[in-house]
């Protein structure tokens, strides 16, 4: 874990054929089921899907490299049943990484993990259409190096509301010291990371979290919730939700589609986007890519190793 990796050049991926094998530097993979269309509507197929993937694999992968992958399945597109699935299929080529993880049950699971262009197509292929990474490395999984919020509406709150909450929550964070970072989820809400030093257990991180959610919502009652059953929550309330912070929840990787009409993509932006105003559907998988080659990655700082948060200082 942690080695480097040697960039290779985003692999083509031909239009027209139903099944293809290409090959990724030195690795052969095998794509099928191209032309199955998985958005209806718009007539997205899954070769459409693998393309995008193909194009922001450069600033996607680094975010996903070393944590292990929850699999959720949609073989049949955004309209068809999904499932879940934590270890890796016992058929898979002989270059695609593991991480075990020792659950409660006393059951070691072997999640794949996403280390290289191949392995990433590799998920897509098989109906993956986000992308749901744990929140701690491999090499320690019960050690996050971030903390995060998933800003959640309720009936009756539109997205401004959200919006709005976000900036709550960031003055909340930069109050204690921190940076946070902003994405759309590509669902219905906001995403905010911290970058933190590694150190605190995913138990003391989440204890932290609920704390500021309860002290959010006692302070802005009319705009926020932290009530995490749904019948008890408040009408036209967002929800903070800080229980995503709890040991092996996930949530949609930056730069992931979404299995929404549209082809939602759970993207970066900057805080003044936020604040001037933004739409979930200003971010799709027809224009994300272009996004990135013009500005980058907006979320290179969850990756740096300076400027992380000392968490454990405040716990």
């Amino acid at each position: 874990m942690g080695a480097k990796h040697r960039q290779v050049a985003a692999p083509e991926i031909p239009r027209g054929p139903k099944d293809v094998t290409i090959a990724i530097g030195r690795k052969q993979l095998e794509l099928t089921n191209l032309n199955k269309v998985f958005w209806p509507a718009e007539g997205y197929t899954k070769g459409d899907l693998l393309r995008y993937y193909a194009a922001v694999a450069h600033v996607l992968l680094p975010h996903l490299r070393d944590r292990a992958i929850t699999m959720k399945r949609y073989p049949n597109g955004i309209e068809g049943k999904f499932f879940f699935m934590k270890r890796a299929p016992e058929h898979r080529p002989d270059w695609i990484e593991t991480c075990s993880i020792m659950h409660r049950s006393k059951s070691l699971i072997a999640f794949p993990l996403a280390q290289d262009a191949a392995s990433l197509l590799w998920l897509i292929n098989l109906g993956c259409i986000d992308l749901n990474q744990w929140y701690a490395t491999c090499d320690d999984p019960d050690r996050p190096d971030y903390l995060h919020f998933d800003l959640d509406p309720g009936d009756g709150a539109e997205f401004p509301k959200v919006l709005e909450t976000a900036c709550i929550v960031r003055e909340a964070l930069e109050a204690d010291g921190m940076r946070p970072l902003i994405k759309t989820s590509g669902s219905s809400g906001i995403h905010i990371y911290v970058p933190i030093v590694r150190g605190p257990l995913q138990k003391a991180v989440w204890t932290y979290a609920k704390a500021l959610a309860k002290r959010l919502e006692r302070e802005h009652p009319r705009i926020i919730t932290a009530e995490y059953r749904v019948a008890d929550r408040p009408r036209g309330r967002v929800l903070v939700d800080y229980n995503q912070n709890a040991w092996g929840r996930t949530l949609a990787s930056v730069y992931s589609v979404r299995p929404k009409p549209g082809a939602t993509v759970s993207t970066p932006v900057t805080w003044e986007e936020a604040e001037r105003g933004i739409e979930i559907g200003d971010f799709t998988m027809e224009n994300v890519p272009a996004r990135v080659r013009e500005r980058g990655d907006l979320w290179k700082a969850l990756l740096a190793a300076r400027g992380r948060f000392p968490l454990a200082e405040l716990l």
